[in-house]
């Protein structure tokens, strides 16, 4: 598994108040609905023994982790050691670990979750023809966190960072990561929060756990029923202008199981150009900023990584690209909140999400 954030031609620096702000902004856009909201939950199965629910929370990966399973036993240790786990091999704010040495250029042996991470990012890299690229990292930090040094940027700048990125650009070989530039940065926020999802969900599986809800930064994977014996509801917010990350109305409910969601972008991040919205998201392709109407990307998908990394891969592609993408992975399912020309937002899912947005039952 993996989690990488990283800067220029050092290891990526992003200030931890800075992605402290960007994970709240993403996980505003999705949140647990299930104590807010209880008309939501009909019980069709048997309940949990009240007994066996548990509720495990904590810090990881800079942003917090929220997790309710049924079992006898409190697994809390275990999580904490496999989510440490995906922090060795993926955090580069971790000096000791696997990516920051390959971003250092050391010699470091890697391992399996490292690996993993690796080799999804190249495929779902070339599924949607590099708008997925690990080695964004640089143009990222030339723009900056929310675009603030837009004002520093220009084509001189932006061309020479381009030679660094690209995903054809380094390689797995003999289990060494080849970079074709020392300069090159791997950088996988963008699927690791998804990665850590999914490894504490297996680690409970492998505890025999089969009713669960994994929760990290807005990111979720779900197996079983709820404690209530129903299927896990979880709800994507409304659509306003609310940077203080304080507005609990909700735009869609999703209740589902046995799957995984992740969202990228946020309507609450965003900049204004010729008076419609943008979010902040940079095209690795180009190295400039994209101008598409997403601002939003809800993806569901069987793993969390997957979800994650094509989340962020649709805010690239824009909507037309996002369809293509989907024709040639039905499995997927996606809610996209949309803006219009003239200041407003709408709704665009795909025909498989609409059987699980409640506020589309019959």
């Amino acid at each position: 598994m993996k989690l990488n954030l990283q800067e220029n031609t050092e290891p990526h620096k992003i200030k931890w108040h800075g992605w402290l702000l960007l994970v709240g902004l993403i996980c505003g856009t999705i949140y647990i609905v299930r104590q807010q909201h209880p008309e939501y939950f009909e019980s069709n199965s048997k309940e949990w023994d009240s007994e066996l629910v548990k509720r495990n929370e904590g810090a990881v990966f800079g942003t917090f982790y929220h997790i309710t399973y049924e079992s006898d036993k409190d697994l809390q240790k275990g999580i904490d050691s496999t989510l440490a786990e995906v922090d060795r091999s993926l955090s580069p704010f971790n000096k000791q670990s696997i990516i920051t040495a390959v971003n250092n250029g050391d010699d470091v042996e890697l391992n399996t979750m490292f690996t993993d991470v690796f080799m999804l990012a190249q495929k779902i890299s070339k599924e949607t023809e590099g708008a997925f690229d690990i080695t964004v990292a640089p143009l990222v930090n030339l723009w900056g966190f929310g675009f603030k040094n837009i004002n520093n940027v220009n084509d001189a700048t932006v061309d020479s960072l381009r030679q660094f990125v690209g995903m054809n650009k380094v390689s797995l070989t003999d289990g060494k990561v080849v970079k074709e530039h020392p300069e090159t940065m791997l950088d996988c926020s963008a699927i690791a929060k998804g990665y850590g999802v999914d490894a504490a969900g297996l680690y409970l599986e492998s505890m025999g756990v089969k009713n669960y809800m994994v929760e990290i930064g807005g990111e979720v994977r779900l197996r079983g029923n709820n404690p209530r014996g129903d299927l896990w509801a979880i709800g994507i917010n409304k659509p306003v202008d609310d940077s203080l990350n304080v507005s609990t109305d909700i735009q869609q409910v999703v209740k589902a199981t046995d799957i995984a969601m992740a969202t990228s972008g946020n309507y609450r991040n965003f900049y204004v150009k010729g008076g419609k919205k943008y979010a902040h998201t940079i095209d690795p392709r180009t190295g400039y900023p994209v101008q598409h109407s997403i601002l939003s990307s809800t993806v569901l998908a069987k793993d969390c990584a997957t979800a994650d990394a094509y989340a962020t891969s649709f805010m690239v592609l824009g909507l037309d690209g996002a369809k293509k993408v989907l024709k040639a992975h039905p499995e997927l399912r996606v809610f996209f909140i949309l803006s219009k020309d003239d200041g407003t937002t709408e709704e665009w899912y795909s025909d498989n999400m609409k059987e699980l947005l409640l506020n589309n039952e019959e």
